[in-house]
């Protein structure tokens, strides 16, 4: 039994004192990405970087300056664009804090990414010290899923802030939902949204759940959930990281860091 002790005193505390102590990221995570107009003018090989991305994230919004748009909840976050563009236009910040309340504050060109917003204060009252979420997973490749229930673990502990995941929607105050929504889990989350009592949230984590990723516009995916649940936060990535994800929950809570 002494061992124990001895073994988890040198262990020490654990859990980040997020958010007011910031993550410490590795030096290959992209984090988000920002684009510079100015470097598209008169672009040697304009249309590279649109060429260069797997999902249609990148397109050129307008033709004749070159100017960039970046669709975020698309994004895989491969840098295959930031590679293909020889003046560095797009570059990937290392920033995590990508959520976002509105579908269009995630297409870029060229401003400031709108993060995230508390809920409407009517709802703000009721979930902010306790949220309970059923998590959905809509067709993902469990990647998504992954990050989300990393969050329970000891260096995140998600309880510590009144967020747990529940087995049953009849217990949630809303869902998360990874993955495309295939035609197979279509009515699965139109019934587990149903399920769970009003008022409600819907979160839709990663490039998936917000706009079929890869798999949009395949007849079998439904290119996100925002089609069949009124989405109130937007987490991109593939997957996001678990500081995203918690970033986002905690100030669509409106108790997360400002900035």
């Amino acid at each position: 039994m002494i061992q124990h002790i001895i073994a988890r005193l040198r262990q020490g505390h654990r859990t980040l004192a997020f958010p007011q102590r910031q993550p410490e990221l590795p030096d290959r995570y992209p984090g988000r990405p920002e684009i510079n107009p100015a470097l598209c003018a008169d672009c040697e090989t304009r249309g590279a970087c649109v060429a260069a991305c797997p999902v249609g994230a990148i397109t050129l919004a307008d033709p004749q300056s070159g100017g960039l748009s970046l669709d975020l909840g698309r994004c895989l976050f491969c840098t295959q664009c930031a590679a293909a563009c020889p003046r560095g236009a797009i570059r990937f910040t290392g920033d995590y804090r990508l959520a976002a309340s509105r579908r269009e504050a995630l297409v870029l060109r060229g401003q400031p990414l709108e993060l995230a917003r508390p809920l409407p204060p009517e709802r703000l009252a009721l979930f902010r010290n306790s949220l309970k979420l059923r998590q959905v997973s809509a067709g993902g490749c469990n990647a998504c899923e992954l990050d989300t229930n990393v969050l329970g673990t000891l260096v995140f502990d998600l309880g510590r802030f009144g967020i747990q995941f529940v087995a049953s929607p009849r217990h949630a105050d809303g869902v998360l939902v990874t993955g495309p929504v295939s035609q197979n889990m279509r009515l699965g989350l139109e019934k587990t949204w149903a399920a769970a009592p009003s008022p409600r949230v819907a979160i839709a984590v990663g490039a998936c759940a917000i706009s079929g990723g890869p798999y949009a516009g395949h007849s079998e995916a439904s290119d996100g959930c925002a089609g069949l649940v009124p989405v109130d936060l937007f987490v991109p990535g593939c997957a996001p990281h678990p500081w995203t994800i918690l970033d986002g929950l905690l100030r669509l809570l409106g108790r997360g860091e400002t900035g």
